[in-house]
């Protein structure tokens, strides 16, 4: 849902500086790559160290390349299967080392519920990004859902940016809500898979739910 929302209002400073970027010959597999090891590093460093708001600083920073490298792309013209398959290996990348950095910090700081919670996160959000690429693999949809990609930075980064400032239980409330909201956005897009399928089984079969609640009927009047 963030998704669209933040892209669009980032667009006006994205589009200057992935165009000065092209111009100078910046490849954006390059910013990927960059993107990716400069966040999953931070992570992984910062935030299993205590650094909560320098960390949700630094990884939002980098994160926001994300952004860029797919503008960068269409100011090119060039589509590239490879560049998209990078950018989500990159996604999954930082969003796993985001939550096993929470992980790690939960358990030194001897909060095992909160890792718990963090773990759940970690889990729930490879998974639903994992149903989405299945789905795509298999010519079904699988979009949307209540937490996406950005609601996880967004909630993970900022519980631990306020945390880090002092913030009681922010962290705590960020988590339960990334949990169960991940929860339900899994259920909501294995029912898009199967509505998916059952459309494309319809549609290739010409045999539809309102024929066969048809033929129900049907039967039964007679009997």
């Amino acid at each position: 849902m963030i998704n669209e929302w933040a892209r669009a209002a980032m667009k006006g400073g994205v589009e200057p500086t992935a165009a000065w970027l092209v111009r100078r010959g910046v490849h954006p597999d390059v910013v990927t790559v960059v993107g990716t090891v400069a966040s999953t590093a931070s992570a992984l460093w910062l935030i299993p160290t205590g650094h909560l708001f320098a960390a949700s600083l630094v990884v939002w920073a980098f994160a926001m390349l994300d952004v860029l490298d797919g503008a960068m792309a269409r100011a090119r013209g060039v589509a590239s299967p490879f560049g998209g398959v990078l950018d989500s290996v990159g996604d999954r990348l930082v969003d796993g080392a985001v939550f096993a950095g929470i992980t790690w910090w939960a358990f030194g700081v001897d909060r095992p519920l909160l890792a718990g919670l963090a773990l759940a996160c970690l889990i729930t959000g490879q998974l639903i990004s994992y149903i989405k690429a299945r789905a795509e693999a298999a010519g079904l949809r699988a979009d949307g859902g209540l937490v996406e990609r950005a609601e996880r930075l967004i909630l993970g980064l900022a519980g631990c940016g306020l945390t880090g400032l002092g913030v009681p239980y922010a962290l705590d409330v960020a988590l339960w809500l990334l949990a169960v909201g991940s929860v339900i956005t899994v259920g909501q897009r294995v029912l898009a898979v199967w509505r998916s399928a059952r459309d494309q089984h319809g549609a290739a079969t010409g045999h539809t739910p309102d024929r066969t609640e048809s033929t129900s009927d049907n039967g039964s009047g007679a009997a």
